[in-house]
């Protein structure tokens, strides 16, 4: 028996075969999860879909996140498929590349507000979407964050500010979604080489950064992420709700 038995899950952001969101959904589907997956633009499209045949997935559906109708369509969609929904994976951020580079004080109000709708407000978008489908008592909701909401981490710039209004939309979500029994958390991720991480600058650097100091003298894997995506979408993480949970190698407690 699965972990994830009979549970309806959407996961959105898989970009291609190096994404930690692929990774969940090969964990996922594993686990006994039916999936539904989503692609942003044509160019997603074709990387996505052979993925999601690849898992015998049928259900790939389009939605920018930074369009209300695309959304409300997506979970319209999903509605109308299955009536219902266990589980939501956001894994969706973004930030210009000249936003990457440089100083901190120099982003555009542009980019800056680029970077907050994609990768913060949207997860609020989807969760208000989401609320009416998932399931009374057993809902889960779960994004994808970094420590650098916490602390700065040069050349992540105007994401590190993202990370740290989604760390906050998380918190204020599972306040307003507990009563339900809905819950919702993020996992705060170690470095990981994704087409994202490719513009960061200095990213290799960061990779062995965390090799030397962290307390396991290595770096994390998607599927170690993966994992963690599962215990806490599944029954085994009914009591956890509001939690950013670090899956670093224990970077985050470093101090020096």
């Amino acid at each position: 028996m699965g972990l994830l038995d009979g549970k309806k899950t959407l996961i959105i952001g898989v970009a291609n075969d190096h994404s930690i969101a692929w990774a969940i959904a090969q964990a996922f589907v594993r686990e006994g999860a039916a999936l539904a997956l989503t692609y942003v633009n044509e160019a997603i499209e074709k990387r996505v879909r052979p993925l999601a045949a690849s898992l015998g997935v049928d259900t790939v559906l389009p939605c920018d996140v930074t369009r209300d109708d695309d959304v409300a369509a997506l979970f319209d969609n999903l509605r109308a498929q299955w009536g219902a929904l266990d589980v939501v994976v956001h894994a969706v951020a973004f930030a210009q590349r000249e936003d990457l580079k440089g100083r901190f004080v120099d982003t555009s109000r542009e980019g800056f507000r680029l970077a907050l709708d994609v990768s913060a407000y949207s997860l609020v978008a989807v969760a208000r979407a989401a609320e009416p489908l998932l399931a009374p008592q057993h809902g889960s909701i779960l994004t994808l964050s970094y420590f650098g909401a916490e602390k700065v981490v040069p050349g992540y710039n105007v994401m590190g500010v993202a990370k740290a209004a989604l760390e906050a939309s998380v918190r204020y979500l599972a306040w307003d979604l507990g009563s339900q029994g809905v819950r919702v958390n993020a996992i705060s991720a170690g470095p990981i080489r994704t087409l994202s991480s490719a513009g960061i600058t200095g990213f290799k650097t960061m990779l062995h950064h965390y090799e030397e100091r962290a307390p396991l003298r290595r770096n994390v894997t998607a599927d170690e992420v993966a994992r963690a995506a599962l215990f806490l979408s599944s029954d085994l993480g009914d009591g956890i709700t509001a939690e950013i949970l670090h899956v670093d190698a224990g970077y985050n407690v470093v101090g020096m």
